[in-house]
């Protein structure tokens, strides 16, 4: 078994918290430790919160994640022309913003950046499960 969401949003920051509430309650119904879900969420919210801020001039954006056995693979995926992530400076020791790609970083147990130049820029992240004992999700996933 897999669960599979995929939303098409409007580029506003009005749209990361529907996506973030979707995939907290399909790993929540699957029981997926707390810890867990608040790492994704967060991965989510900065990856979401980079396109609203920096993609190119399309009004949506799209998020996918699927959950397959014990893995959630997320992707977000804009118009913009992307970027190299291996160019962009971290920011200095107090600054306000600027930390979103060291966070995802920390979170995740894979990312990758794809630019693809005519359909867009994709961040692809991926958390590895944890469950709590006695959760569906384990069992529901083995099929």
């Amino acid at each position: 078994m897999e669960a599979t969401i995929a939303l098409r949003l409007p580029r506003d920051a009005a749209s990361v918290p529907l996506i973030r509430q979707m995939l907290d309650g399909t790993l929540r119904s699957l029981g997926v430790e707390q810890q867990v879900r608040d790492d994704i969420e967060l991965m989510l919210t900065e990856a979401c919160a980079n396109v609203i801020k920096h993609a190119g001039p399309s009004d949506e954006y799209t998020v996918s994640a699927n959950v397959r056995h014990h893995v959630c693979v997320i992707r977000v995926v804009d118009t913009g022309n992307g970027f190299d992530p291996r160019t962009v400076i971290d920011p200095e020791p107090g600054a306000e913003h600027g930390r979103g790609l060291q966070i995802m970083r920390a979170l995740a147990d894979d990312i990758r950046f794809t630019n693809r130049r005519e359909n867009g820029a994709m961040v692809c992240l991926e958390k590895r499960l944890r469950y709590a004992p006695g959760a569906a999700g384990p069992p529901l996933m083995a099929s």
